[in-house]
């Protein structure tokens, strides 16, 4: 008979299955940093995820495996994203919208108190104004070199203090300050540190950017071609109709400096030689640029009409309730 596998081998086994079919199934993946996010928080994160996204924490070693098995087998693409398979981390797969998911994933974060010894994730402010602590304790206030004073039986903070740096240290002193003034600065939750979409492995940050920002990239860099095209004398399809464009110009100032001539610059001939027609052409500029300043005016000025008139009859309804 064949030897029966223990229970653990047996939940190992269904985990790399499990994570197996999920890669099958799913194109894009968060990688989430899991520190100092409890079992509870975890729970509720994933039923604000249910239906949409699935949570998977595990060993990262088990994970590394079956990605590299599959990345050799199915999706080479995979290996891009072993690099970061290490520390606490997590994997959440989705197939829906990557920006909506994150914003998901994001929101569920939990206060919390800072800890002596802990890495503060932020910077840490205490407000000024009273503390509720006896005067008695104003030795402590200052061995952390904060200003108070006496007021109403209550200690009072002077000013607003930056107690505790982002990356450094939260000392004991600090710690239990916070702890006595009831300040919980952190919040905790998972963090997004990289993303997976179809072969491709970005930051977070990628997602926030917005149609109109790969638009506005584009046509600095179409600007940027043109100028450099145009400069060194060198056609390019941008450039093209510039180049047209000022040959066109250089044509017609030949055609109004020579006797040389052709249809169109007949026209502009005409034009410049008649300054009643050239008047009446930039008054119809004017007017056509002037347009929807005026168009964008004129509500404001209706408003104010408006109020204008409101406020003669405020004047005559309360002379008739006065003098009835």
């Amino acid at each position: 008979m064949g030897r029966k596998e223990s229970p653990k081998m047996q939940k190992k086994a269904v985990y790399l299955e499990r994570l197996g079919s999920l890669l099958e199934e799913y194109s894009k993946i968060f990688c989430v940093l899991a520190d100092n996010v409890g079992s509870n928080q975890m729970q509720k994160t994933r039923l604000s995820l249910r239906g949409d996204a699935i949570v998977l924490m595990g060993k990262n070693t088990m994970i590394r495996k079956v990605m590299k098995a599959h990345a050799a087998e199915k999706n080479p693409d995979l290996e891009k994203f072993l690099p970061y398979v290490k520390g606490n981390v997590g994997f959440i797969f989705t197939n829906r919208d990557l920006k909506d998911i994150r914003d998901r994933i994001l929101a569920n974060k939990v206060g919390a108190p800072a800890k002596a010894g802990s890495i503060a994730p932020c910077d840490v402010f205490v407000p000024a104004g009273g503390t509720g602590m006896d005067p008695s304790q104003t030795s402590f206030f200052q061995a952390l070199n904060i200003a108070t004073k006496i007021n109403k039986g209550q200690v009072e903070i002077v000013n607003p203090v930056h107690l505790v740096k982002k990356g450094e240290k939260v000392g004991s002193s600090e710690a239990t300050l916070l702890t006595k003034l009831n300040i919980n600065p952190f919040s905790y939750g998972l963090v997004v540190l990289s993303v997976y979409d179809n072969g491709s492995v970005f930051t977070p940050e990628g997602l926030d950017i917005t149609e109109d920002d790969l638009l506005k990239k584009f046509q600095s860099g179409l600007a940027t071609i043109t100028a450099f095209s145009l400069g060194a004398s060198f056609p390019t399809a941008v450039a093209v109709p510039h180049v047209i464009m000022n040959g066109y110009k250089n044509v017609l100032s030949v055609a109004l400096a020579t006797g040389y001539s052709f249809p169109r610059a007949d026209k502009l001939k005409e034009l410049l030689s008649d300054p009643a027609k050239m008047a009446a052409l930039a008054a119809a500029a004017a007017a056509s640029s002037a347009a929807p300043a005026a168009a964008a005016a004129a509500p404001a000025k209706e408003e104010k009409k408006e109020e204008k008139k409101e406020e003669p009859e405020e004047e005559e309804d309360f002379g008739l309730d006065l003098f009835g």
